[in-house]
């Protein structure tokens, strides 16, 4: 762990369940707080509750203490001390049934963040949950335990990515809390490094531009002060990964976007910063507690018998971007053996996952695009270095191991606009077989209140064959799983500029069982 003189087991005990110790949260004191009502400024839990990671008998429950959440320290105005919070989880929103409770340890060394591992709970299973710390209640939170292993079922997900704090009101969060759903993905850039727009933004972002831990915490207390978010993180369980802006845009490994800027070490230490902002901020298991200058957060999820989510880290491991980024000509160098896109560890753990996978679906929650994304309508074919376009050795592994299983779909963020696609098994045959799909969801926020169309859009669409739609407006996907198929809604919103906005869906598609490829509905 960074600068860290604590052992790790000495950190884990220190948030571990300490149910027999634990006194319950006595109801006459507390005052009931509905699903995610957010608290008002100065109290304890400014910043929500959330949940994740579900299996089935368990479920992560987070959250983090801050009375001051814009503190420049980071540490939300709370004393240098750790802190000691209740937790129960009950089977109903007035916790007249409490079926487990524990007290875990708000540490200043983890910025006053709670990281629950509560287990013993019933495999598919709605619970509802809540903290107490220094006579103060949290807002409850609702979650849900995965299906036991062999159940089919059905499950709503809805996913998301790109929320620019700055640029838009966080509707899309809200939207999808409404749509009750059981799982909630978010495939990255939960929150962006730039320091405030005036100029274009209509939400001031504090502070600079994210270097320091300090910086970083800061950011994160700034966006998870924001009402539909929390909504959104007290209704379901989330499953997380990064992508580029939770540290710096379009960094590859140890290199960042700008050598000059932030070069050797100095990338390194920011790079430890944001990784343990990002740890603290997300309700993560333990086992993605950052060692050394790393993150694991490539890990696997199953949801009964019905799916298994990959969440895929596409950033940590990949070699640089060919060609200095950017959009670029096609070129030898995409699609040479050794370069990868997620490293070798993950590559081999990925096909592992899928050949030994015996869910109905096997789904793929990463950061960007899969599909060839050619940008030149004409006989030159121009691709995006930082997509899987210039991994194109790395991609035809993938693919093959898709053989391999029943059904993949996989889930992309990043574009800050909807996709439908079809994965080709040569994308310059239209003719060549469908081996997956691929569902693109645009940005909460990022790119402002956004357009039907745009004429970039229109020549990407004009030039892949295998793209089935696109739009350019903020937004979300909804989807439904079941055992005979998969659907997916493109939800949008008309803007972002202002807040409440209606959320509708321009396009809808299904892919079923053992036939892949996406069919309008």
């Amino acid at each position: 762990m960074p600068g860290n003189s604590l052992s790790r087991r000495s950190v884990l005990l220190s948030g571990a369940v300490l149910a027999a110790a634990a006194p319950a949260i006595p109801a006459a004191a507390s005052e009931l707080r509905g699903v995610g009502r957010p608290m008002r400024p100065g109290q304890l839990f400014t910043l929500g509750v959330a949940s994740g990671e579900p299996l089935p008998h368990g479920v992560v429950l987070w959250t983090r203490l801050a009375r001051d959440p814009l503190a420049e320290n980071g540490l939300g105005g709370m004393p240098d001390q750790a802190i000691k919070v209740n937790w129960e989880v009950a089977t109903d929103e007035r916790f007249k049934n409490v079926v487990q409770r524990g007290q875990a340890e708000a540490s200043p060394r983890w910025a006053h963040s709670v990281h629950v591992e509560a287990n013993g709970l019933r495999p598919g299973t709605e619970y509802f949950y809540r903290f107490r710390a220094r006579g103060e209640l949290s807002p409850v939170g609702r979650t849900r335990t995965a299906p036991a292993p062999g159940t089919l079922g059905a499950l709503t997900m809805c996913f998301a990515s790109c929320a620019h704090y700055g640029e838009g009101f966080f509707t899309a969060y809200r939207r999808m809390a409404e749509d009750e759903p059981g799982l909630i993905l978010h495939l990255g850039d939960y929150q962006y490094e730039y320091a405030d727009n005036p100029s274009k933004n209509v939400r001031k972002v504090e502070g600079p531009e994210t270097v320091t831990l300090a910086n970083y915490r800061q950011r994160h207390a700034q966006y998870k002060t924001d009402p539909d978010l929390q909504l959104a993180h007290a209704t379901a369980p989330w499953l997380v990964v990064f992508d580029d802006h939770e540290i710096e845009n379009n960094w590859a490994a140890e290199i960042p976007e700008d050598k000059s800027e932030t070069p050797g070490q100095a990338f390194l230490d920011r790079r430890r910063a944001a990784f343990q902002a990002y740890y603290e901020n997300m309700p993560l298991r333990w086992e993605s507690m950052p060692q050394g200058d790393g993150i694991r957060l490539y890990r696997r999820r199953q949801w009964g018998s019905l799916a298994n989510f990959h969440m895929l880290d596409t950033r940590q491991y990949r070699d640089n971007q060919a060609y200095g980024d950017g959009n670029k000509p096609d070129g030898p160098d995409l699609k040479v053996p050794e370069r990868t896109i997620t490293g070798k560890d993950q590559e081999v753990w990925l096909l592992d996952g899928l050949r030994q996978s015996r869910a109905r679906w096997d789904v793929l929650g990463q950061q960007v695009w899969f599909a060839q994304m050619d940008h030149d309508p004409g006989p030159a074919k121009i691709l995006p270095m930082d997509a899987w376009d210039g991994y194109q050795a790395s991609r035809q592994r993938i693919k093959a191991g898709f053989g391999t299983t029943r059904n993949v779909v996989v889930l992309t963020g990043d574009v800050h606009s909807h996709w439908a696609a079809d994965l080709k098994d040569d994308f310059d045959d239209s003719r060549s077989r469908t081996v997956a799909v691929e569902l693109t969801t645009t940005s909460v926020t990022s790119g402002r209140d956004g357009a039907d169309t745009n004429e970039g859009g229109d020549k990407l669409k004009a030039a892949n064959e295998h793209v089935h739609f696109y739009s350019a407006r903020r937004g979300y996907v909804r989807t439904k799983f079941t055992p005979e198929q998969v659907r997916a809604d493109y939800r949008v919103l008309p803007y972002v500029s202002k807040p409440n906005a209606p959320a509708t869906t321009a396009a809808s598609f299904i892919t079923q069982d053992r036939d892949p490829g996406l069919h309008a509905v």
